[in-house]
């Protein structure tokens, strides 16, 4: 994977640098560089200008390059651009990200729309992406900035606390053949009983009704993402009013296969008081009340 000659001569003019001594990190540091430098990444020493996190090495971080970029991938192929909104998601982005590599070694691209963190973020989800896009914080500005950086022509709407089933990619291609954008079933990932009624209802009222959350993961063809202007610059309730918009080009498709969603919110703040904030900031919403206001109140 990594030319041997290149290696060999960094590690030769090291040894000049240093009066005949190779630092300790060297065979690590010209083994990553040579193999980057021919994957046309940034050079590895970057990993310290970034503040690595403990247990974050130089090593692991080339493995983990290595290991995503040795499946190259020409723009023009790229079928389906999966973007990520993030704010501060240190604590879970990897295990959101890592189950996305099967796709991007299948010429599809993973964006991270982050919304200016503070943590760890952009620094953990670096070697997983193809890409980060940058905006101030807010999910519909985020995913809007991610989907103008897309190459794709399909994109699809993936919140941090979210994880797609394997063959996603192979089941929403399928079902833009026929509708022009679609959504997943969810499933919330706790045990509790209560979770499957919520999930079950959730899935029913979307299907009834053909308006999609955030939570079972958009996807829309991009000139119909297009069309209808992407999401409306509201601070919530931007996956209600985009799917409202979409519904007047085509129903969704709603695949029954399910995305698994955290319950971590519903847990920690009841199933019941939960619900009924869910439903009643849905019907100020229908009613006209003002999205700045409702998100005010959901974040309370």
């Amino acid at each position: 994977m990594h030319n041997r000659s290149e290696v060999a001569r960094v590690r030769l003019d090291n040894r000049a640098r240093n009066g005949g001594a190779e630092e300790d990190r060297t065979p690590d540091l010209c083994i990553a560089n040579a193999a980057l430098s021919q994957l046309s990444y940034r050079p590895i020493e970057t990993c310290a200008l970034y503040h690595c996190p403990p247990g974050y090495s130089i090593v692991h971080h080339f493995l983990v390059c290595a290991e995503i970029f040795k499946y190259p991938k020409p723009m023009s192929d790229i079928r389906l651009s999966i973007i990520v909104p993030t704010l501060n998601e240190a604590g879970g982005i990897v295990a959101t990200l890592q189950p996305l590599q099967p796709l991007r070694r299948r010429g599809h691209e993973v964006i991270l729309a982050d919304g200016g963190s503070t943590d760890t973020t952009v620094l953990l989800a670096e070697p997983w992406v193809d890409q980060t896009t940058h905006s101030h914080c807010g999910r519909a500005l985020q995913m809007n900035t991610g989907a103008q950086a897309a190459h794709g022509q399909i994109l699809l709407f993936l919140h941090a606390d979210t994880q797609l089933p394997p063959d996603a990619d192979r089941l929403l291609l399928e079902a833009l053949r026929t509708h022009r954008w679609g959504r997943f079933d969810v499933r919330l990932s706790g045990t509790r009983i209560g979770l499957r009624i919520i999930e079950w209802l959730m899935n029913w009222r979307s299907r009834l009704s053909g308006i999609a959350t955030g939570d079972q993961a958009i996807f829309v063809r991009r000139d119909a993402f297009q069309q209808v202007g992407g999401f409306p610059a509201i601070p919530l309730m931007e996956d209600i009013a985009l799917s409202r918009a979409l519904k007047k080009l085509d129903r969704p498709r709603c695949l029954r296969t399910r995305v698994t969603t955290s319950s971590r919110r519903w847990e920690q703040q009841g199933l019941i008081r939960t619900v009924l904030l869910m439903w009643r900031l849905r019907l100020a919403y229908w009613l006209g009340a003002d999205p700045a206001r409702l998100a005010k109140q959901y974040r309370a």
